[in-house]
């Protein structure tokens, strides 16, 4: 097996480096993984045998309000109830009845989220053990928004934005069919497996994975860019590089996007297919800033301080009526894990969602900043460095994240299901040996391994 990596080192996505200052290590793209803790694909891999270490925050998320007040997602499902009866008696109740049947029953959840399409062994199963009311919650779920859910299950305020954070992480409006069950499921999986990161930095699981790979008789060549899949007579004949070589293959898995997929493949697709793939709806485009720090971010509330994702959007009022850009995603992962940046030194990152590319501009920056220090007073005093990605620059370092798109498309209902068309096998292509098996196929984005490894399943069927 042959991996062509077009960039410079392996990793995609998944990279560290020291953007700001000497010591200072910062992941550049994503940077905490409750997916890649609960994947079944990399449950089977010996990772930890290769280097991998996760490390866990006393906290996984917390969504700080004004005043000083906070609501906290800890991996204990008490912990967190007991923040969420701070803003209303009886909310952390509610919260415990309701996740309690999912957690009993994570197994058949997770084959339903986080398993090739179409998932329906572990959506019966789930139905079937659940019980007739978790069944009818999870049926509400499926088309039913973040709004409904939170009204449904909180009468505080603050609860309801602390769900919403989570429906954020995508672009599906908070009002929209599905985006309830995108959030509770992020929430859920704090409960499971935690919000973990790698220790020592992203690009560590990356190593962990080259490592396995290369054990098992695998062989990676970097800076070698697919310019055109050659096909003879309906099948893949072989790729050709940007620097002209022609690497011989009869099965191909593409880590692409679709349009990508579509310029190296030429007329070897059938027409139909092509036209399928350039509907594909790609999300919104992303402005990310790292910092390198003197301090900790000195939060008002001290269990943000513990936690190794932060969501600053304030109210429930702000989340429902601020354009998106407004929502602060920050990450603060040396307070676990020290080994990224000098004794006593701090990194932290965060990213907007953004209505045009066009608005990454340095006043942008400033707001984001500013929407730390409201929650924060005196974060602006400790930073030393900073590193400014805008969507052209996210791209430029990896094409899969098209206008700067972190999620690897769209995330509204239609296409979290249908990814990247209506297809019983979204992974197999009207060209024979060629398969896709990236974040554009089912389950969508996040680095769990599920759309490679389903292709790669496909691919061995076929054969």
């Amino acid at each position: 097996m042959t991996v062509c990596e077009s960039a410079d080192r392996p990793g995609g996505a998944m990279r560290t480096e020291e953007l700001t200052l000497p010591g200072f290590h910062h992941d550049t793209f994503s940077a905490v993984y409750p997916s890649a803790a609960a994947s079944p694909v990399f449950a089977r891999m010996p990772l930890a045998e290769h280097g991998l270490q996760w490390t866990h925050p006393r906290a996984c998320m917390a969504h700080p309000l004004d005043a000083g007040d906070a609501v906290v997602l800890y991996r204990d499902v008490r912990s967190t109830a007991e923040t969420l009866e701070r803003q209303r008696p009886g909310d952390g109740t509610r919260w415990i009845e309701f996740a309690d049947p999912y957690l009993r029953h994570f197994d058949a959840l997770r084959d339903t989220t986080l398993a090739p399409f179409p998932p329906a062994r572990g959506a019966l199963r789930l139905l079937l053990a659940a019980g007739p009311g978790a069944s009818c919650d999870l049926l509400r779920l499926v088309g039913g928004s973040s709004v409904g859910l939170a009204q449904r299950l909180f009468e505080g305020e603050g609860s309801r934005a602390w769900l919403y954070g989570s429906a954020m992480h995508g672009d599906a409006p908070l009002r929209s069919a599905g985006s309830g069950l995108a959030a509770v499921y992020l929430q859920l999986l704090g409960h499971a497996v935690g919000w973990p990161s790698p220790r020592g930095g992203a690009e560590c699981l990356t190593d962990a994975l080259v490592s396995y790979l290369i054990s098992l008789g695998g062989e990676i060549r970097t800076g070698a860019r697919v310019e055109h899949i050659t096909s003879r007579g309906g099948r893949v004949r072989g790729v050709c590089l940007a620097a002209g070589q022609e690497i011989a293959a009869g099965v191909v898995v593409a880590d692409v996007m679709p349009h990508a997929l579509v310029r190296m493949t030429g007329d070897a697709l059938s027409a139909w297919y092509r036209r399928a793939l350039g509907r594909y709806l790609y999300g919104p485009a992303t402005l990310k800033v790292d910092w390198a720090l003197k301090t900790a971010i000195p939060w008002l509330n001290s269990e943000v301080a513990r936690a190794g994702t932060v969501h600053i959007g304030g109210s429930e009022h702000e989340m429902l009526t601020s354009p998106r850009s407004a929502f602060v995603l920050l990450g603060q992962q040396s307070i676990a894990d020290p080994s990224r940046a000098p004794s006593g030194r701090h990194t932290a990152w965060a990213y907007t969602r953004l209505t045009e590319p066009s608005d990454a501009s340095p006043r942008m920056v400033e707001r984001l900043e500013a929407q730390v220090e409201r929650f924060a007073p005196g974060f602006r005093d400790a930073i030393l460095a900073r590193h400014v990605l805008r969507p052209g620059d996210l791209q430029a370092r990896n094409a899969n994240l098209v206008g700067g798109d972190v999620g690897g498309g769209s995330t509204t209902l239609r296409q979290v299901v249908f990814r990247p068309l209506p297809k019983l096998s979204p992974y197999s292509t009207p060209l024979r040996g060629l398969f896709m098996g990236s974040a554009a196929t089912f389950p969508g984005a996040a680095v769990h391994g599920v759309p490679g490894d389903a292709a790669a399943r496909a691919a061995l069927r076929q054969r």
